[in-house]
């Protein structure tokens, strides 16, 4: 059996599991932190802000994030048509938790760009 079960598997008894099953996945908490950081985008502008993920990529993870209620699709309908993504409440409530993590991985980057750091551990 898969590690990752399919969204209409039984749903997992762990808070944890529950909540990481949301967040698992490339680029999933990349394109969380992006719309935190820089709000609501269209399309092109988290593709050109999220280097090296492809479109397919980016509409499957988009989509995902949106089925969990993440994240907010808004359709206009123009010529061309609009298409904008945001946050929801619920993925607000992520705010805290992906700032401490951008923290954290600030400082761990800053830590492996010394020379000195990994030769005293």
């Amino acid at each position: 059996m898969d590690a990752i079960a399919p969204q209409s598997a039984e749903r997992p008894s762990c808070p944890m599991d529950f909540i990481l099953r949301m967040l698992m996945g490339p680029w999933t908490t990349y394109i969380l932190y992006n719309l935190r950081t820089h709000g609501p985008q269209r399309f092109g502008e988290l593709k050109r802000r999220i280097t090296g993920v492809s479109a397919k990529m980016l509409t499957e993870r988009l989509r995902a994030l949106e089925g969990h209620g993440l994240i907010a699709r808004r359709y206009e309908r123009t010529i061309p048509p609009k298409v904008t993504y945001s946050l929801t409440t619920r993925g607000h409530e992520l705010d805290d938790v992906l700032d401490r993590l951008a923290a954290v991985g600030t400082r761990w980057m800053a830590e492996d760009d010394r020379p000195t750091a990994r030769a005293a551990e």
